[in-house]
């Protein structure tokens, strides 16, 4: 299951994680849950959250810059390293007032939250949960009861979506990977 996470989602959207400080002068090193850096770097302030208090507190940014797959990131009042390193592993929260507009067939996984999946031929999948990026590309965590499916966001799977409804068109055999239950990793294989 997907790592959850809460926060008032009105308000804030989780963008991604404190991964560790960067040099003496307070740098932090954030990791994008999107996989670009921009969604980061474009912020002129960021809240950062633990996930056992949850209350976010916010930073004005004085300086960004991209390293490899993480952001750099300067905050107003971390001027030392050992500040910077306090806030390790907090959860970074942009507000929803800043994200960009975007165009009309352009959505935030965000905004997918909540929603039912279904197959263009009415096959209901479930309802999205949660979304994670594998380092390819985001993958949906869909569940349906006690089932959870992983449905990836490769072009041409969604193929419409309106307030309480996402449409997909998966490619043979994609929803039925766990329908079997009756297989098992452990079985012993003949020679």
């Amino acid at each position: 299951m997907a790592d959850k996470f809460s926060f008032d989602t009105e308000k804030y959207v989780l963008i991604g994680k404190v991964t560790r400080a960067h040099g003496i002068k307070g740098e932090l090193k954030i990791r994008p849950f999107s996989g670009q850096l921009q969604s980061i770097t474009r912020h002129n302030r960021l809240l950062l959250a633990s996930r056992q208090n949850g209350l976010p507190e916010s930073y004005k940014v004085s300086r960004t810059r991209a390293a490899t797959k993480e952001a750099l990131v300067l905050l107003e009042g971390v001027d030392t390293r050992n500040r910077a390193e306090e806030l390790c592993g907090l959860e970074v929260l942009a507000y929803k007032d800043d994200l960009p507009v975007l165009a009309a067939d352009e959505f935030y996984l965000h905004e997918l939250e909540g929603l039912l999946v279904q197959t263009e031929d009415g096959r209901n999948v479930g309802t999205i949960d949660a979304f994670f990026d594998n380092g390819v590309h985001d993958i949906l965590v869909v569940v349906n009861g006690k089932e959870e499916t992983l449905i990836p966001l490769v072009p041409g799977m969604i193929t419409a979506r309106d307030n309480n409804t996402v449409t997909i068109a998966p490619p043979p055999g994609l929803l039925d990977v766990n329908a079997d239950k009756n297989i098992k990793g452990d079985k012993p294989h003949d020679v």
